[in-house]
């Protein structure tokens, strides 16, 4: 069974003088930008997302890590843990830090064993206005 690779987003290239009939579109919510301003997708993420979906290899949706970003050991030996994930030499290690020796120990670990910590926004920081309404759709 095939699934969205991003439920809730529909990719489309138009130009922004012409945007005003996809706005107008039923379940159309926005139209994704910066500060409602609209900001266009990286051509070569577009290209990549293309090969992979042409490619008939099995893939699923991933949260969205960034080297640096605090994580959580999902699965294997460390699981419940939490550190800062990093890649070094092509592969993911996982940095476990004691604060009060200010030491620290990296761990290589298979980047699909780990989740991100979702932390709590800084206050006034809404999250609404990123999360489109499942079956409605956001450009």
């Amino acid at each position: 069974m095939e699934v969205p690779l991003f439920p809730g987003y529909l990719f489309c290239r138009f130009s922004l003088q012409e945007r005003l009939p996809i706005l107008k579109t039923p379940g159309m919510i926005s139209i994704v930008g910066i500060a409602k301003v609209p900001v266009a997708v990286d051509d070569a993420e577009i290209t990549a997302l293309r090969a992979l979906v042409n490619s008939g290899i099995a893939r699923q949706p991933w949260p969205y890590l960034q080297v640096g970003q605090r994580v959580r050991i999902e699965h294997g030996a460390l699981c419940g843990l939490e550190g800062i994930l990093l890649d070094f030499k092509g592969s993911h290690r996982v940095v476990l830090s004691v604060t009060l020796l200010r030491r620290s120990v990296a761990a290589e670990i298979d980047s699909a064993w780990v989740g991100p910590i979702h932390q709590p926004l800084p206050a006034g920081v809404s999250t609404k206005a990123h999360r489109p309404v499942p079956g409605q759709l956001s450009v």
